[in-house]
């Protein structure tokens, strides 16, 4: 009995611990999204407890490993496709609405072929098979399901979170973005199995700074579009404060000429880097980091179109930000903006510069240059006391803690010809 309680608390420890932040858990939180909590959970638990029994057979009987490489290829493609598939969505009627959100059996499905393709060959999978080496096999069955089991069921809840508060368009998006990046993460990985070179080598064979800074200079300019595609789709529907002024030396135009300059900034550090003209700042020149930045770019465009979402959303129900009551701007005054800096800071992760770096810190000045000179001042002028109360429970860029008050700097007056 002692050896079953030590080899379960031990394989259970180390699995949940090597779970935290593990592409599973990012695989749970997205099909969270999409489908009911516990048809999900029970697909994970499905796949988890065939693919740590096979773990186990392998470390603890047979002591060979299985061709990884290869499955991790066939599980790529599968989450390619995953991928193709949560992006072109499907349309259903509202007797097919009424049947799928009752049936089970398609996230279940779904969930164990996509776990069990993604942890063959995973680390967790190569730490039971270490673990089924020294202990008892049944003990670390068991520990390692259930410990594989409990970390994804965290990420479940935050997903069940994000999809009571994100539109379902950014979700759909959102959804889909995860799935391609898991397919390309599995991809590389595949790939450096079958070679025999490990994953840095061949993503650092493949992605020099070069590359990187074309595909940082794309993401910067996508983002770019969408984002005026999103501003100009919230003024047809009237979801603007009317048009900014354009005289010059009011906080408004300062804010304006801020941005300016830190979106050509923005953009010319990559595009200077991937012509050769700048080195990037070689403490941070590695593939790690630019994968990291592209996703953190990636995060920061979800979180302006939400926001611009947001506010079409709450036009259309004949109300605005402060009397929001549900979403984004119930939570946080002004999330456009903080997705604004955040997809700044993604590029500047994907290609470390000294422009790069100014064009970070002009966009957080003009961000509370507008903020605290232009957007607030106006909102508390026209709303008075109902402003008071939604600047008291929400945050200015992020939600507020328990016990967090605003200050009363917040509300300092601006001029009539100031706002937007």
């Amino acid at each position: 009995m002692n050896g079953f309680l030590i080899a379960f608390a031990v394989s259970f420890g180390v699995v949940f611990v090597a779970e935290l932040g593990d592409k599973s858990q990012l695989m749970a939180l997205t099909f969270a999204t999409r489908y009911r909590a516990l048809p999900v959970l029970i697909g994970i638990t499905i796949a988890t407890a065939v693919v740590h029994a096979v773990s186990v057979a392998v470390g603890y009987g047979l002591g060979a490993a299985l061709p990884t490489g290869w499955i991790a290829l066939v599980a790529a493609v599968a989450f390619l496709g995953f991928g193709a598939w949560t992006l072109r969505g499907d349309t259903l009627t509202d007797d097919e609405q009424s049947k799928a959100e009752r049936s089970t059996g398609s996230a279940v499905v779904a969930a164990s072929v996509a776990f069990f393709l993604a942890e063959l060959g995973d680390k967790t999978m190569l730490a039971t098979i270490t673990l089924a080496t020294q202990y008892g096999w049944f003990g670390t069955w068991l520990g390692s399901t259930l410990g594989m089991v409990a970390a994804d069921a965290l990420a479940i809840v935050v997903g069940r979170q994000l999809g009571r508060h994100l539109p379902e368009r950014a979700i759909k998006f959102g959804a889909s973005g995860l799935f391609f990046i898991f397919g390309v993460w599995l991809l590389v990985d595949a790939l450096a199995q079958i070679n025999g070179v490990s994953p840095t080598e061949a993503l650092a064979r493949v992605l020099d700074h070069h590359l990187a800074g074309w595909i940082a200079l794309g993401l910067g300019l996508v983002a770019m579009l969408l984002g005026v595609f999103g501003r100009s789709r919230m003024r047809r529907a009237g979801a603007t404060s009317g048009r900014p002024t354009r005289r010059a030396g009011t906080p408004a135009w300062w804010a304006r000429v801020l941005f300016g300059v830190a979106l050509l900034l923005g953009l010319g550090a990559p595009l200077l880097v991937a012509t050769d003209v700048v080195q990037p700042i070689a403490l941070f020149d590695e593939p790690g980091w630019v994968a990291g930045g592209a996703a953190v770019v990636l995060l920061g465009t979800a979180l302006l179109l939400a926001a611009q979402h947001s506010r079409v959303a709450l036009q259309a129900r004949g109300a605005d930000q402060v009397t929001a009551t549900r979403g984004l701007h119930a939570r946080i005054r002004n999330p456009g903006l903080t997705g604004i800096v955040v997809a700044t800071a993604g590029l500047l992760l994907m290609v470390p510069t000294l422009l790069g770096v100014l064009a970070a810190v002009l966009v957080v000045v003009a961000v509370h240059v507008q903020v605290r000179a232009v957007r607030e001042p106006g909102l508390a002028r026209r709303h008075g006391e109902a402003y008071d109360a939604y600047a008291a429970r929400t945050g200015r860029f992020l939600p507020r803690t328990p016990g967090q008050r605003e200050p009363a700097a917040a509300r300092t007056p601006a001029r009539d010809g100031d706002r937007r």
